[in-house]
Parts: structure tokens; C-alpha cells; sequence
């Protein structure tokens, strides 16, 4: 294992993240609150730290292999996990070791569980932190999502290799330029995001802080109602735009600006995604007009967002749709497990899973009635190599496990079955509120036992890596030579 390109590169981004902890210290000094002395000795921790590790492989090159990629995408985002709660700990919100690595664990894999209440009586600065960590957790999964996953091959992410023979199929020389290109256009996004915020009524800190948290699909709020603080139909209208434009492939955006706007909306996954939003949003609209009362405008107001924010994966709240009956739990509940698009910052299975399995599916049917025929499953027009179709099985059978053995653990520590596997597959598919009376839209994971934080922890990341990446490194061949 060649540790030195793997301490060098933790060691940037720890100085990136300790650079950020000044914004929020800034915020502070603006509202004159006196966190922003905890985030200047945050920030010169963690800036310290990266330079200690910069320096400790100074001089000293090795090549990043495909080993130590997997261990460098775990161990980075564990580290900033790490480092990025130590301004939860040494504020004023009296938190735990425990809850606040949660909270900074939810923030960087763009979970959005909290276990912070009150949030309108916390400083700025915190808000604003909280909000941050989310955005750079998003950008950090799209990234990741273009130049790593594919070369590992994780769960099917192949698929989406940006290098390959065919030129035409190459959008920029380099992934490092895409990456580039990425970062651009995600910060013209959130701006634009934020102003929208701001015509429509919001103020100007909560218009950035949630814009922040709405390109990153991550849903941390400044206010502890959620979107339901706001009430107004305009911000909400935005945010399903806002949210849905975070959901869908940002390489294709880049495609869309350089002049190839039929690969956005042509593609196979984006079409499968907007027909399932607008399926799901006319079947809970129906739904609650006709069970609640509500009549069909605000009925459509209430399902276009709270459809949205669930299958994004960003989990905003309006109202408490717990109240909406079995029906709209059980859809919700599926509608987290799905996500949207590979290569956005939603999270969950991904649609194109779900369209691989079918195509599987229907091949395997159609094989027996005709086995002697040939089928060949086809994906935005091209063949689907048996590698893929094995690794989106693989990766949907270990998801399953994975959320099973989860939310049996958890209810080792008392939670009701509802709660117990609810919590498992939001902690999976990084949504954030869960099902239940405990962690429901309107409620926090502060009640949640400690060991079932740390576990819930452990699974956000699980979920916010793909799962192969992280339980790789655990195995014993991995670190044989």
C-alpha cells in the first residue's frame, strides 16, 4: 500500500476545510456572536493538521493506484467528518463527541439528520457551518461520482467512465478538467438558487444558507420547521426546481453548455426520473385531496415538495406528512430508497439501478419463452457489458442486506420497528427524517441511544460511498500484496 499520495491529498483538504471554518467565524463576527473564536481555533486545528501531513510527504511521490484509491476516498471523508465536528463540540450547543460527529457526518455526506433543536436560537455561524458542510459534501460526491467511482467500478458506476476509446464521447481531455468545470458550475447554480430564495421572500442569510443545502440535495434548514417556517408557495416552487436540478447528472449540464442539449434531455435516466417526480406528485396530490380534504392547489403544492425533497434524497419538510396516512408512508418510503440520478449530489439506489434490474428482468423473461433467442439489453442506446449488469445486482443485493441488518441492530436499542428500519434506510440513502413518531419529518435523532448514532453514522457513510468502497477496505485481501 503506498500511504504517501494518500497522506498528501488528505492533507489538502484538510487546509481546504480548515480555510472554510473562516466563513462561519466571519458570519459570527457580522452578528457579533462569540463562536467565531470557536471556529478561528477550529480553523487553525484543522489547517495545522493538513499542513503537519502535507509536510510529513514532502518531496516524496508514488502513484495513486487503485488500492489506495478505495482507501483514500474512505479515509478523506472520515477525516473531514472528524475534523469538521470539533466547532460542533466546543460551541454553546453543549453536544456530545457523539452528536457532534452525527451532525458532521450527516452534514458531509449531505444526509441532513440533525440532532440539534431550536435551531432558530443557535448562532449564525453555526447555521451557516451546518449548511457548508453540506455543500462541500455535494460537490465532493459529484467528483467523486465522475473521475473515482467509475475506475473502481463500484455498483455498476462504470457505466459512466468519462475516458474511453471514443472521442466523441469524451467531454473534456482530462477528468481534473471536469472536475474544474464541475466546481464552476456548481457555485453559478447555488447563486442562482439563492437569489431566487431572495425574490421570493426569503432573507438574505436564510436565502444562501438554503441554497447551499439545496444544490448539495443535503436539507439541513436554518429554522427547525423546516420549509414550513417559510409558508410560501413561491419559495417552495423554487426549491422543487432547485432540488430536481441537484438531482439530475451535472455531466450533462456540462454537455448542455457546450452545445449538446439533447444528451440532457434525451437521456435515459433523466426522462426515468422526471416520469417517476411527476408520477409520484399527481398519485400523493390525488391522494391527499381526496383522504385529507385539502383542496387540489394546495394539495399539489404539498406533494410537489415533499415528493420532491424525499426522492431527491433532500429532505426538507412543508408539513408532516406522516399524518397524510399508510398509503403515503409506504410511498415515501420507497421513493428514499430510489434517489435520483448517478452523478448528481441525491444519493439512494439510483435510477439507473432500477432500470438496469428491469432490463435484466425483462431479458430473463422474454429468454424463457424464446431460449434459443439472443436478447441484448440496451442503456441510452448501447449494449449493457455483463460486468455491469453483474455489479448493479451485486449492489442491490448488498444495499438490501446492508438495510436489513442495520435496522435489526437498531432495534437491539429499543426502537420500535418503524423507526428502527425507517432510520436505516435514510441513514442508506442519505435523506435524513425517517418514518415514525421518533425521527419523523417534524422531529430530531436527539432521543436516538448513542451506540445507535454511532451506527446510523456508519451507515450515512456507508450509503454516501456506494458501500463497496467502504467495506472493501475491511476485508483481508484487499491488504495483501
Amino acid at each position: 500500500m503506498k500511504f504517501y499520495p494518500i497522506i498528501k491529498i488528505v492533507g489538502i483538504f484538510l487546509i481546504i476545510l480548515g480555510l472554510s471554518m473562516l466563513v462561519p467565524a466571519l458570519i459570527d463576527i457580522i452578528y457579533q456572536h462569540q463562536n467565531y473564536r470557536i471556529f478561528i481555533l477550529s480553523s487553525l486545528i484543522t489547517s495545522m493538521f493538513g499542513v503537519i501531513l502535507l509536510l510529513s510527504v514532502w518531496g516524496k511521490h508514488q502513484q495513486l493506484g487503485l488500492r489506495e484509491a478505495f482507501l483514500l476516498t474512505t479515509s478523506t471523508w472520515i477525516t473531514i467528518a472528524i475534523f469538521s465536528s470539533i466547532p460542533f463540540y466546543m460551541s454553546n450547543l453543549s453536544l456530545s463527541i457523539t452528536d457532534a460527529f452525527f451532525e458532521s457526518m450527516s452534514g458531509i455526506t449531505t444526509t441532513g439528520a440533525t440532532v440539534i433543536n431550536n435551531l432558530e436560537l443557535q448562532s449564525k455561524g453555526i447555521l451557516i457551518w451546518r449548511a457548508l458542510l453540506q455543500w462541500l459534501g455535494g460537490i465532493g460526491i459529484i467528483v467523486m461520482a465522475v473521475a473515482v467511482l467509475p475506475m473502481l467500478q463500484v455498483g455498476g458506476m462504470q457505466l459512466f467512465r468519462l475516458e474511453s476509446s471514443d472521442n466523441a464521447d469524451k467531454i473534456l481531455p482530462r477528468a481534473t478538467q471536469i472536475a474544474g468545470s464541475i466546481v464552476l458550475l456548481y457555485l453559478i447554480i447555488t447563486f442562482a438558487c439563492a437569489l431566487s430564495y431572495n425574490i421570493a421572500g426569503m432573507g438574505l442569510f436564510d436565502s444562501l444558507a438554503h441554497a447551499l443545502t439545496t444544490i448539495s440535495t443535503g436539507g439541513y434548514s436554518t429554522h427547525s420547521d423546516s420549509f414550513g417556517f417559510f409558508d410560501n408557495p413561491k419559495i417552495e416552487y423554487f426549491a422543487v426546481l432547485f432540488m430536481i436540478i441537484g438531482s439530475l447528472p451535472f455531466v450533462l449540464y456540462l454537455q448542455f453548455v457546450r452545445g449538446k442539449p439533447g444528451n440532457l434531455f434525451l437521456d435515459s435516466q433523466v426522462i426515468t426520473f422526471i416520469v417517476i417526480l411527476i408520477s409520484a406528485i399527481i398519485l400523493c396530490t390525488i391522494y391527499v385531496h381526496i383522504n385529507i380534504g385539502i383542496h387540489y392547489g394546495e394539495a399539489l403544492r404539498r406533494a410537489a415538495f415533499n415528493v420532491t425533497s424525499i426522492l431527491t434524497g433532500t429532505g426538507y419538510v412543508s408539513s408532516d406528512y406522516m399524518s397524510w396516512g399508510s398509503f403515503i408512508t409506504a410511498l415515501f418510503f420507497f421513493l428514499m430508497l430510489m434517489g435520483g440520478c448517478a452523478g448528481s449530489t441525491s444519493c439512494g439506489l439510483k435510477i439507473f439501478r432500477f432500470q438496469i434490474l428491469l432490463k435484466q428482468l425483462f431479458v430473463q423473461t422474454k429468454k424463457v419463452a424464446f431460449p434459443n433467442a439472443i436478447f441484448i439489453p440496451l442503456y441510452n442506446g448501447k449494449e449493457i457489458p455483463e460486468s455491469i449488469n453483474k455489479a448493479v445486482t451485486s449492489f442491490f443485493i448488498i444495499f438490501i442486506l446492508s438495510f436489513v441488518l442495520i435496522g435489526i441492530i437498531l432495534s437491539l436499542f429499543g426502537l420500535d420497528l418503524i423507526t428502527a428500519f425507517s432510520a436505516s434506510a435514510s441513514a442508506l440513502a442519505n435523506v435524513g427524517p425517517g418514518l415514525g413518531n421518533i425521527i419523523g419529518p417534524t422531529e430530531t435523532y436527539a432521543s436516538i441511544d448513542i451506540y445507535a448514532k454511532w451506527i446510523l453514522s456508519f451507515a450515512m457513510l456507508l450509503g454516501r460511498l456506494e458501500i463497496f468502497t467502504v467495506i472493501v477496505i475491511f476485508t483481508s485481501y484487499f491488504w495483501r500484496q
